[in-house]
């Protein structure tokens, strides 16, 4: 059993998020949804990264922090999209961590005061064709991969939000296998006497 610490997206914490938790959690997990948005879900992309540059992108980052904080630091950090940011931040900066999981979204390891974490392993999951990856996030996923023992999958699609099955950018079939990965992921990095 591991225990997972999973950041929503700019649209807050869906019913998607929620349903991806769950199905995590059934594999025998222990899973954590924090709220980044205080209870604000919307509809339209534009508008959740509205709310969160309101917020500010640093107060969110905060709140990812303050998320983990009461949790032990053998936890794995998994972050869609905006949700990467806490994420890749707390799986950089937090000693113990067991590994990240960053699904449509990654940063350069200096943003965080990089390199990335000697034997810290790190999954990436993103479509090939994702207008949002291609302004950045791709470049730094391959950096990532180049500079740790990263592991990156690309999926044919150009959809952001591809695991969320609450929105219309649900792929059914990447996202099952996203989640056939992390669980993967999931078992190589659990405790071994757990």
């Amino acid at each position: 059993m591991a225990e997972l610490v999973l950041y929503h997206h700019a649209l807050g914490l869906t019913e998607g998020v929620r349903s991806l938790g769950d199905e995590i959690r059934s594999a025998g997990h222990v899973v954590h949804t924090p709220d980044l948005y205080e209870g604000n879900t919307f509809e339209r992309l534009d508008d959740g990264l509205a709310y969160a540059k309101q917020v500010g992108f640093g107060a969110i980052l905060e709140r990812g922090k303050a998320a983990a904080e009461g949790l032990p630091n053998e936890v794995v950090y998994a972050g869609i999209s905006l949700g990467a940011m806490p994420a890749q931040a707390l799986a950089q900066t937090r000693p113990g961590a067991k590994g990240a999981v960053l699904i449509s979204a990654a940063f350069p390891p200096s943003e965080f005061d990089g390199p990335w974490p000697e034997g810290v392993p790190l999954q990436i999951h993103m479509m090939e064709d994702d207008e949002w990856v291609a302004e950045g996030d791709l470049d730094a996923a391959r950096e990532l991969e180049r500079s740790s023992n990263a592991e990156l999958l690309l999926y044919q699609g150009d959809k952001h939000l591809f695991v969320d099955a609450s929105l219309s950018d649900h792929d059914e079939g990447a996202a099952t296998d996203v989640v056939e990965q992390m669980l993967s992921f999931l078992r190589r990095v659990e405790a071994p006497f757990s």
